[in-house]
């Protein structure tokens, strides 16, 4: 039909669960605030973090960095999206978990990070865990 979509950026969210610009939770806000790796991220992350926000809050600056790679789009072309939440694991250390992260303990198995191909890899991750589980009955 000749539409393009453009993005995604990402920007922090200040709700578990929330899609909307404005969703906030102080309780989720101040669980981050409590954690050190939000500050290590934040100080290696900042210029861009602010950008992407700005950008996300200010469509002719979004349309500024879109137009580097499709000049001919216009303010009138962006359209809003339906959001999407990512959820991204972070160490104490301020390191971003980019790959599965797996954490057992002799009676549990957890999946604490599923990055983006979670779902297309969904048989084999479940073949792992089932292999984790069997292996720790022996």
């Amino acid at each position: 039909d000749g539409s393009v979509t453009v993005g995604p950026n990402a920007v922090q969210g200040w709700k578990r669960e929330g899609y909307g610009k404005i969703n906030i939770s102080l309780g989720d806000i101040w669980d981050m605030v409590r954690f050190t790796g939000f500050w290590r991220v934040l100080k290696n992350n900042l210029k861009v973090g602010i950008k992407e926000t700005w950008n996300s809050w200010y469509k002719p600056g979004y349309l500024k960095t879109v137009q580097k790679y499709c000049p001919s789009l216009g303010l009138k072309d962006l359209q809003p999206y339906p959001a999407g939440i990512r959820a991204q694991a972070v160490m104490k250390d301020g390191a971003m978990v980019h790959d599965f992260l797996f954490a057992s303990s002799p009676r549990s198995l957890h999946v604490c990070n599923a990055p983006s191909p979670a779902a297309t890899s969904a048989l084999p991750i479940g073949a792992y865990i089932c292999e984790k589980i069997i292996e720790a009955q022996k």
